[in-house]
């Protein structure tokens, strides 16, 4: 079967153009149409993908700045198969909430709606690094005009900071990548930006130190982990909802992403020395996410510090660099199925607010699910995944992670696991107080329509889905994230070996 990279990644950025030219009310049709056919090219490349094959498959390779060595160079493995059908069901949910509730300036909305779907879906498929970095740092422009145009009071300071943190983390990326393709480009080696040129070239461990840490710092403002998530909660609080829904579930895991695919295989003896630095900030971001989560009221914030925490796990599996790559393989689930996850949960915080008076303040509701059992039903296995509940979709993800801590990192792999017990805190809390308890002074309690149920039930089936049968996206996964790992052990056995030796 032919796959087509290219119309995957700009045919949203086609049509988003499209809906910015006709009228407004066909804009988010535009919008929708063109969500829908990567979705369907997502699921096409799933059905074909060939898990048994070497390398990457779909391979799209072509020179684009000969003289700067950097290719049009797209391609599909294990590491971002899952992670690109997650973006394409998630901007296809929000691009269908949108025909049902169209947002003003509608053609506006759909214009950068487009962007940001080609941009991470660019991001996720680029398989050389100045095209990573290319659309890494186009994920930003539209989410700050999303945040500065449709955002809440405060969007203007919200777009700001989001844009200062995030800009910082883009200018020592784009630095930390032009220094990695040129110091590679020694001896007989040309200047190439591609992954595989650069992990046949690997830098000096000194040089590796350097580079790496600008990579880390960049990747972690934009996930955001703790104490690089400054911009988090005034973004979450002013971004419109449709639009955070697809900015947490999948723009916060292209840094995750990022990682795993360049970081790991390209400076692997720099995430071996940096790895307990790595792992303590993966552990302050559990601990803090979950006991900020907790003390919030605001529906945004519980769940924007929830996903600080969430990330915080990531990180951990990310960095465990256990010899079953066990770790990061849980990295990549919890990714995935977090994104699931996070996506409808958001979407609800508009219906709590419809039947609270339009407040999202957990303490003006309370006894909405009276008469909303459907609601009530399908809010709650998003909590229990969000819990991490045994046969949950987050369920398999964190206990990886936590296997993998355990065979090597015991102690780290003990407190994390107070990040799980603290997480059952923080959702039960936000379902009980929205849900059940005393009826809300102003909360006039209905059912689910049919409209929202379009955009809710297929997310909360595929939660379902990938909880039953989770053995899929692991068998897909696991070559290519043993692949991804193997530098850094060979990076640790190499440095232990050279420690026994010394006299």
């Amino acid at each position: 079967m032919t796959i087509h990279l290219s119309i995957l990644i700009f045919w949203p950025l086609v049509f988003g153009v499209a809906g910015a030219l006709v009228p407004r009310p066909a804009a988010p049709v535009f919008a929708l149409v063109g969500a829908l056919v990567p979705l369907g090219y997502a699921i096409l490349t799933l059905l074909d993908f060939d898990p048994a094959a070497r390398g990457l498959q779909y391979l799209t390779d072509d020179e684009w700045i000969p003289d700067l060595g950097i290719h049009y160079r797209l391609g599909v493995d294990g590491l971002n198969l899952w992670l690109v059908a997650l973006t394409t069901v998630l901007f296809a949910a929000s691009a269908l909430w949108l025909i049902f509730r169209p947002p003003p300036r509608a053609s506006q909305f759909a214009l950068h709606f487009g962007i940001g779907e080609t941009a991470v879906l660019g991001a996720l498929l680029a398989q050389d690094l100045g095209l990573f970095v290319l659309f890494f740092d186009l994920m930003l422009v539209p989410f700050y005009f999303m945040v500065g145009i449709w955002g809440g009071p405060e969007r203007i300071a919200a777009a700001v900071k989001m844009v200062v943190y995030t800009l910082v983390g883009s200018l020592l990326m784009l630095a930390a990548a032009a220094a990695t393709a040129v110091l590679s480009a020694r001896g007989p080696a040309e200047l190439s930006f591609a992954f595989s040129d650069l992990v046949a070239n690997r830098l000096p461990e000194s040089t590796q130190k350097w580079i790496f840490a600008a990579f880390a710092l960049a990747f972690l403002i934009k996930m955001p982990a703790f104490p690089f998530h400054g911009w988090m909660p005034d973004a979450y609080r002013a971004m419109p909802l449709p639009a955070l829904a697809v900015f947490s579930g999948v723009v916060s895991k292209v840094a995750a992403y990022g990682f795993l695919r360049v970081t790991l295989p390209l400076f692997p003896d720099a995430v071996h020395d940096f790895q307990t630095i790595l792992l303590v900030l993966a552990l302050l971001s559990i601990l803090y996410g979950s006991v900020m989560a907790f003390t919030q009221t605001n529906v945004r914030l519980i769940l924007g510090y929830s996903s600080v925490a969430q990330l915080g796990f990531i990180t951990l599996g990310l960095f465990a660099a256990d010899r079953a790559a066990a770790g990061a393989q849980g990295a990549l689930m919890q990714a995935i199925q977090h994104g699931l996850v996070v996506a409808p949960m958001l979407l609800l915080i508009v219906l709590l607010a419809e039947r609270a008076a339009g407040s999202e303040d957990i303490r003006d509701m309370g006894g909405i699910a009276f008469r909303a059992p459907v609601l009530a039903g399908l809010f709650l296995i998003a909590t229990l995944a969000t819990l991490a509940m045994p046969g949950s979709a987050n369920f398999v993800g964190e206990f990886l992670i936590l296997f993998g801590m355990f065979n090597d990192k015991i102690v780290f792999a003990f407190v994390a696991s107070i990040g799980v017990v603290l997480a059952s805190v923080y959702a039960l809390r936000l379902y009980i107080r929205a849900m059940h308890n005393r009826t809300g002074p102003a909360v006039t309690s209905f059912e689910l329509s049919l409209r929202d149920a379009l955009v809710l039930v297929p997310l909360v089936l595929a939660i379902v889905a990938f909880a039953v049968k989770p053995q899929v996206a692991l068998d897909h996964a696991e070559p290519s994230v043993k692949r991804a790992v193997a530098p850094v052990l060979q990076a640790g056995g190499s440095q232990q070996a050279a420690t026994e030796v010394r006299p």
